[in-house]
């Protein structure tokens, strides 16, 4: 009686199909178009955040970088250089993460360098020390209240020891950012400039937000905190005897108005 003959095992073929599959699909990664990025960006920010006419790829590409009021607004601004980045596969201790190079000449003499690493739970989002400065009109691309402020002046932005943690939703903020905001006007006021401001915000439990006045006839003043995910803050706005007039549309839209003095109340 004959044998039949052994059937030959499809596995290695299924090898092959495998390997090739995943061939194709790391090829298609590496060179993953830079627009796919930009498209990823607008819809995590609501549209607040483009990467107009995107070049390159995910892991190495430019783009001019565009602050928009959100999916109904007409508001935009765009930087005056394009936007350019690196994106590397990196490790913190057992964990795998991303290291994100952004560097736009304009505003940044180094680049800024950001690792971020998931963990169960949410991720551990982490900033070099850096400074930069920005043209305080990119604001006005935001929308409301800023298409109203048409903001001038420069903005200095400075990083130091600054991590994010998410955790269940909940943000935990450790380090410091500070922002300076130098000759600050607006198209509300004939004064130019009002003043000269600093925002401090300080990671902690719980998160703090200070405001002072660097220099200038309109006084800003205040200091808030998170509690949960929402800011509590409260603080005042109060022009020179001699300059009322002159901030007077200003002071209305901060808020409150009494006299010289508005109140500017969050949360």
């Amino acid at each position: 009686m004959k044998r039949k003959p052994a059937h030959t095992p499809a596995t290695p073929w299924r090898w092959a199909w495998a390997g090739g599959t995943l061939g194709l699909l790391l090829a298609l990664l590496l060179v993953a178009p830079a627009r796919w990025l930009a498209a990823g960006l607008a819809q995590a920010s609501n549209g607040q955040l483009q990467l107009s006419d995107a070049r390159g790829t995910v892991w190495n590409g430019s783009a001019q970088l565009v602050l928009a009021g959100g999916a109904d607004s007409h508001d935009s601004s765009a930087l005056p250089e394009r936007l350019r980045w690196t994106l590397r596969p990196s490790t913190q201790g057992a964990a795998l993460g991303m290291s994100l190079g952004l560097w736009a000449e304009c505003c940044m003499a180094q680049p800024l360098q950001i690792q971020a690493a998931p963990h169960w739970g949410g991720a551990h989002i982490t900033l070099a020390d850096n400074q930069s400065h920005w043209p305080a009109a990119l604001l006005a691309g935001l929308g409301a209240p800023w298409n109203t402020l048409q903001p001038e002046g420069a903005l200095t932005l400075q990083t130091q020891g600054l991590a994010l943690d998410w955790n269940a939703g909940r943000m935990q903020l450790a380090g410091q950012l500070q922002l300076d905001a130098t000759d600050v006007a607006s198209r509300l006021s004939t004064l130019k400039p009002m003043g000269s401001y600093r925002a401090t915000l300080t990671g902690g439990s719980p998160t703090t937000l200070a405001l002072e006045t660097i220099n200038g006839s309109l006084q800003l003043i205040g200091s808030g905190q998170w509690v949960g995910n929402r800011l509590h803050f409260d603080g005042t706005a109060t022009a020179a005897p001699e300059r009322v007039d002159a901030l007077s549309n200003l002071l209305n839209i901060i808020g409150r108005r009494v006299g010289a003095r508005a109140t500017i109340k969050v949360g």
